[in-house]
């Protein structure tokens, strides 16, 4: 019988690599566990491995499985995995095949319902990856994975940014607002998806998020002659549109998600206090104070929940 895993063995040197690398051929055992595998590689990917004949058969999926049937994912087919890899964890050093971060993403026990050259039907029972999956070839090693359960998610929102109305006072039932600055930045919607985003600079904040979905609103600002993202929303998090939830709720999971780096900040908020903002951004000779009603849900366009007073 061919040696399953010579194509693996061949990639990988075990005087330089943490990885499992046994000297025996495989053999074959329940076939029933498969893990997923977050892996900070080249680019961020999520590797399916699934038992099959004492190897974990194994594809490099980019964007990490699909959670919604009309969007199918990209699966790279690579070479089958040592059994011993379904609990591996490390840190493959840069220059080796694979180099990066490996972490365990989801482990569990899987049914098969079809399994054949060019097309794998299984049924996942993780803690995180659960449900009906068909992975089918359509060009060599490129492969594709649907999902085969109803959506698991809320689609991610289109929307157009919450504007506030302009006042030359402040609001006199202070209480019930958030005061910020107003930046004077560029105004801009973030989609976080697959460890991915549009966005240059804010590439290595996606990469950190991993598999969690997410759009931030807020700005671009130049400070110190950097350009920093400020975040100041959140409409979507983990599968969950958060647009009808009200702005106390949505800035509770925006902090939760602790946004702070070299170019990327949370912008702080004061409930209640509208004279101190306001006569911090004039020090600061900023243009002025939103302040957001902290009960209004997010509306696209100019809103009379959120309002900006000038500075001076």
């Amino acid at each position: 019988m061919a040696d399953k895993l010579e194509s693996y063995r061949g990639k990988r040197d075990p005087s330089r690599t943490p990885e499992p690398v046994p000297d025996l051929p495989p053999e074959p055992r329940g076939d029933d566990t498969f893990v997923i595998q977050e892996h900070h590689a080249r680019s961020l990917h999520w590797d399916l491995r699934l038992e099959r004949d004492g190897v974990l058969a194994s594809w490099a999926i980019p964007k990490g499985l699909p959670e919604d049937p009309a969007i199918n994912h990209l699966a790279v087919h690579t070479e089958d995995h040592p059994m011993e890899y379904a609990t591996f964890e490390g840190e493959i050093p840069r220059g080796e095949y694979g180099g990066g971060a490996m972490t365990i993403w989801d482990r569990g026990t899987y049914e098969t319902e079809k399994w054949s050259d060019r097309e794998v039907k299984v049924v996942l029972h993780g803690e995180r990856a659960q449900g009906r999956f068909v992975l089918f070839q359509t060009r060599g090693k490129n492969w594709m994975i649907h999902r085969m359960d109803p959506r698991l998610r809320d689609p991610l929102p289109e929307l157009a940014p919450m504007t506030p109305v302009t006042r030359t006072r402040l609001p006199k039932n202070a209480d019930g607002y958030s005061f910020e600055f107003a930046w004077g930045g560029r105004r801009t919607l973030v989609p976080i998806e697959g460890g991915r985003t549009t966005l240059p600079l804010l590439r290595p904040l996606a990469e950190r998020f991993g598999s969690r979905t997410a759009v931030l609103d807020g700005e671009i600002v130049t400070m110190a002659g950097a350009e920093i993202f400020i975040a100041y929303d959140l409409l979507y998090d983990e599968g969950r549109s958060l647009v009808a939830e009200p702005y106390l709720r949505r800035r509770a999971a925006l902090e939760a998600l602790e946004i702070a780096g070299p170019r990327w900040q949370t912008a702080p908020a004061w409930p209640g206090q509208p004279q101190p903002v306001r006569q911090a951004a004039r020090d600061q000779g900023l243009p002025g104070v939103v302040g957001k009603l902290i009960e209004s849900p997010y509306e696209e366009g100019e809103s009379r929940s959120w309002v900006f007073v000038p500075s001076s």
